[in-house]
């Protein structure tokens, strides 16, 4: 009997958990259907493409002989992502959403601040394709750090710790 009394409390603790998780995910759902879900989720989805487009052109500069072709392609992205990266970031489409997101307030908040960070982004993604099409090695490893710098500047103002 005691049995029978456990299995059924535990079946009904597990009923309740995954209505819970039903719930939650919906709720996750809704908010990812908002104008202002749909742009974190697609900011997230090109960070997601320009981490590895930047990882691409890292391995391929650590190699005795870098496919060109592959620096180049990797250099286009990061280049168009850098044009594209202040329309990532659209009233409504921050911790607001419900959604995990590490954008600071401070995107919103510190307009100018955030526009002269992705502007800098832009500068130097526009050089380091630039370099990339000119095939000169030495200064697209030095671009590359420049190009890292301008991200990290961003992060360290206008991103907090990975949500996920």
């Amino acid at each position: 009997m005691a049995l029978k009394t456990i299995m059924t409390a535990l079946a009904a603790t597990l009923g309740l958990a995954m209505a819970g998780g039903m719930a939650l995910a919906a709720d996750i759902s809704s908010s990812a259907a908002t104008a202002g879900g749909k742009a974190l989720v697609a900011r997230q989805a090109h960070f997601k493409d320009q981490g590895a487009a930047f990882k691409a052109i890292n391995d391929e500069l650590r190699k005795d002989a870098p496919d060109k072709a592959a620096i180049i392609a990797n250099t286009a992205t990061l280049k168009s992502n850098g044009e594209a990266l202040p329309t990532w970031f659209p009233k409504g489409s921050g911790p607001e959403t419900g959604l995990k997101t590490a954008a600071k307030p401070e995107v919103w908040t510190d307009a100018a601040g955030f526009e002269a960070a992705a502007n800098r982004f832009q500068v130097e993604t526009a050089r380091l394709a630039d370099i990339a099409s000119a095939g000169d090695m030495d200064a697209l490893k030095a671009q590359v750090r420049a190009t890292g710098g301008a991200c990290k500047n961003c992060h360290d103002s206008y991103r907090g710790p990975d949500p996920h």
